[in-house]
């Protein structure tokens, strides 16, 4: 980050949560008349430089939608591809250890390959002790699915009595100690939410680019979080 941005972002209010939407990969692929696959892969290393980039601004948490309850509509092949790249993951958790990153997973467990489920679980049970910067990977997720799971948690009696905290603590979430984003983004041109998040993002600030995820840089990141800075969010008042 240059000395004018430090300077710059010193005098801004920084946001506690940035979530991204990563759209584009395939797009970014058949551009670069590469398979499909290495469009995730870039994708995947995007992700791991953006999340040093945001640790080194001081923001704490960071979210990443990486597969979606309707993905697995996909072509079998591809699915198994975006699964492969947990090897990545494995990889990454030597620095999230020595970063102080926790790692949590937003989203089903019941249908993951178990290959998959086991490196994300060791990544958890590795990182739970981690305080400072969270890692948070939303797999098989989708928001109405996160809003349906949280209330069959609930009992009878917290129904009877429910309010939006209790909700909220039962969300995938709800044990994060900046669970709303104050920021997503989402790239790949498209400019709508896709249901991520819809209970956490109620006051959310959305930036949408026109380019694909796996050119999404550190200078977007900048750019963002200052005019995030300039905004005025007056949550209702």
């Amino acid at each position: 980050m240059s000395f004018d941005i430090l300077y710059l972002m010193a005098d801004l209010n920084l946001p506690n949560h940035i979530a991204i939407i990563p759209d584009g990969n395939r797009r970014w692929a058949k551009e670069h008349n590469l398979p499909v696959l290495q469009g995730h892969r870039k994708g995947a290393q995007t992700t791991i430089e953006l999340a040093r980039k945001i640790r080194a601004m001081g923001i704490s948490t960071l979210t990443i939608w990486v597969f979606s309850t309707e993905n697995w509509k996909r072509e079998k092949d591809e699915i198994q591809g975006i699964i492969g790249l947990h090897t990545m993951l494995k990889q990454y958790v030597k620095e999230c250890t020595r970063d102080n990153v926790k790692i949590t997973l937003l989203g089903r467990r019941d249908r993951m390959p178990d290959n998959l489920l086991k490196v994300i679980t060791d990544a958890e049970e590795k990182t739970k002790d981690n305080t400072k910067y969270f890692l948070n990977l939303a797999f098989d997720y989708g928001g109405h699915d996160e809003i349906i799971r949280a209330i069959r948690k609930l009992t009878h009696e917290e129904l009877a009595n429910l309010t939006p905290e209790t909700f909220a603590n039962n969300l995938d979430t709800g044990s994060l100690p900046y669970p709303n984003p104050d920021i997503v983004v989402r790239t790949g041109g498209e400019i709508r939410t896709s249901g991520f998040m819809p209970w956490q993002s109620t006051y959310t600030e959305y930036f949408f680019l026109e380019k694909y995820f796996p050119d999404l840089s550190e200078s977007d990141i900048e750019k963002i979080v200052t005019e995030f800075g300039n905004r005025q969010r007056r949550f209702g008042k």
